[in-house]
């Protein structure tokens, strides 16, 4: 029992009087409890008599009726004798109406201008940030800083000599800055697409100059410090696309480096039918299929004395696809003047080297292409028009071939560093060109062997009048690299004993723009190229598509020259 007691104490001391009920001294310890219950009733009745209060507000002693006045009424009571002057009698117009009004209208026009007012005027207001050129993400900066981006991927490779982040143009001594550079350190680079920030290798056959490789992704690499394009014999052509060759080309055959306008990507014929090798911006014959007017054979110029090996015709171009001629309304990349005339848009061609062989040593054809063509592929040589460099290695002069029905050439030879080549010393040597873009003082200059070799200005693809055409400016386009080792009958006898596997090796490649003048996008806004390009992505991608109509199925741009005009 005792142990019952103490379990239930904490809970009820009525519950200890009932449990010893059953014990042998139960009517005392009833008696006690009993009494105890009385007290405590009697307790509860005065405290309740102490607090309540009567039902009658009345009988509080608490005046509560509208009549009794009490000290605080003047704070919420309003009194028209008493706000009589400072509300003007209880005018609906008052100096304090006004100042509430105020104050909402002042709180209601900040959250609208917080929540609507101020997203718009970032937005308009707010300077877009360029990244064109070296001032700006993966360039250098005004003081000459270059960003440490994981994997070594800025524009200007960290492993480009100090001494090589500027340089003095070779025609005006303006200062030049390095705006992209690549040095190739990294072995074991691979170029399949997906694979390098900034260098792609293509999977095709360079079907337009019949040549003798497949061009495969996998003979591209990096190896001791240089790009290595490997070009080798196939054993069994059948699993080489049925090609007896294969080697490499990366972009952005014969050993070559060159450039062509964005608009243009090489090996894809369809991107390129009527836009290679044209720089062109005006409205005439030159824009037309053959640089003929419709249904005649005129200018006269155009159909005697040109290629002689295609009945002596000037050109088999299809005309500029996206000319000044072009109709409004039509397929165009733009840009568009005042006037509503666009502007003439192609993708010309400017060649740092094509490699050859004469006379059993190493020559360099340093070339651009051309369209519309001069009468007989003859530009205006005269000495005012180009400048060739006295060098004891180079010994440039002007290439006797000037061009054919599908381009036209303006090309100098220069002897190369015999030393240079694989089965040679195998040392590096400096092949480049800088360019002025545009018309009159506009100029190419090409490097050879890291010295001047030759110049040509645009006034000598100024207006000719015999095949009616007007001038033709140094590229204005955007411009990308290209890279490649290739054979082909079209350009020389093959040597039955060339030794394969063959390699070029490409030490680096810097680009420089000057430093008042830096751009390095390829969708600048005057020649704006990257819509024009998605919405033909599969001309761009799809290197079975020869042609622009008859392949990619597309409508060719009306011409107002054409016979249908802009009907």
């Amino acid at each position: 029992m005792a142990s019952l007691n103490r379990k239930f104490t904490n809970h009820s001391m009525n519950s200890k009087t009932s449990l010893l009920s059953n014990n042998s001294r139960a009517p005392v310890g009833g008696a006690a409890g009993l009494a105890r219950v009385e007290s405590m009733s009697s307790l509860n009745s005065s405290i309740a008599e102490k607090y309540s209060l009567a039902a009658s507000p009345k009988t509080w002693g608490t005046p509560l009726d509208m009549q009794t006045r009490e000290p605080d009424d003047d704070l919420h009571n309003p009194s028209s004798a008493r706000d009589r002057f400072s509300d003007r009698g209880g005018a609906v117009f008052s100096k304090r109406g006004f100042v509430n009004l105020g104050c909402l209208m002042i709180l209601a026009l900040g959250l609208l201008m917080l929540f609507g007012g101020y997203p718009v005027l970032t937005h308009f207001l707010t300077p877009v940030l360029s990244n064109q050129g070296g001032f700006n993400l993966g360039g250098i900066n005004a003081t000459g800083q270059i960003p440490d981006m994981i994997g070594n991927y800025g524009l200007i490779d960290r492993d480009t000599p100090k001494e090589a982040l500027t340089k003095v143009s070779y025609e005006t001594g303006e200062e030049m800055v390095l705006v992209f550079s690549d040095e190739f350190n990294t072995d074991g680079r691979t170029f399949y697409p997906g694979d390098d920030p900034y260098w792609e290798a293509v999977d095709l056959w360079y079907w337009g100059t019949l040549d003798l490789e497949w061009y495969d992704p996998g003979q591209v690499t990096t190896k001791d410090g240089a790009l290595q394009i490997r070009i080798e014999r196939v054993d069994d052509p059948s699993t080489n696309h049925n090609m007896s060759y294969k080697s490499g080309m990366v972009s952005s055959l014969w050993p070559a480096v060159w450039t062509l306008g964005n608009l243009g990507r090489a090996g894809y014929g369809a991107s390129l039918e009527g836009m290679w090798p044209y720089s062109y911006d005006s409205c005439d014959v030159g824009t037309l299929p053959n640089q003929t007017y419709p249904n005649e054979e005129r200018p006269l110029a155009a159909v005697t004395n040109g290629d002689r090996y295609h009945g002596n015709v000037l050109s088999y171009l299809p005309g500029q696809r996206l000319s000044a001629c072009t109709c409004p309304g039509e397929s165009h990349p733009g840009p568009m003047r005042s006037d509503g005339t666009y502007v003439g848009r192609a993708a010309p061609e400017i060649d740092i080297l094509e490699a050859l062989i004469e006379e059993g040593q190493g020559q360099v054809s340093q070339s651009s292409q051309w369209a519309p063509f001069n009468a007989q592929y003859r530009w205006h040589n005269t000495s005012d028009n180009y400048k060739i460099y006295p060098d004891p290695v180079s010994q440039t002069v002007l290439n006797s071939y000037r061009g054919g029905v599908f381009q036209q050439a303006v090309s100098g030879l220069s002897w190369t560093n015999q030393s240079c080549y694989e089965l040679a010393d195998g040392c590096f040597t400096t092949f480049g060109f800088e360019y002025k873009p545009g018309f009159d003082d506009a100029y190419i200059t090409w490097v050879n062997n890291g010295n001047l070799a030759w110049t040509h200005y645009a006034r000598g693809l100024d207006t000719d009048t015999a095949v009616e055409i007007g001038p033709r400016p140094i590229s204005q386009e955007p411009m990308y690299i290209i890279a490649n080792l290739g054979i082909s009958h079209g350009f020389g006898t093959l040597d039955p004993d060339l030794i394969f596997p063959a390699t070029m090796s490409i030490d680096w490649i810097r680009v420089y723009q000057p430093s008042n003048a830096i751009r390095t996008t390829c969708d600048p806004e005057d020649f704006p190229t990257a819509k024009y390009i998605e919405t033909y992505r599969e001309a761009y991608t799809n290197a079975e598509l020869m042609t622009w109509t008859k392949d990619f199925k597309q409508p060719w741009p009306k011409n107002k020259r054409s016979e249908e005009g802009c009907s």
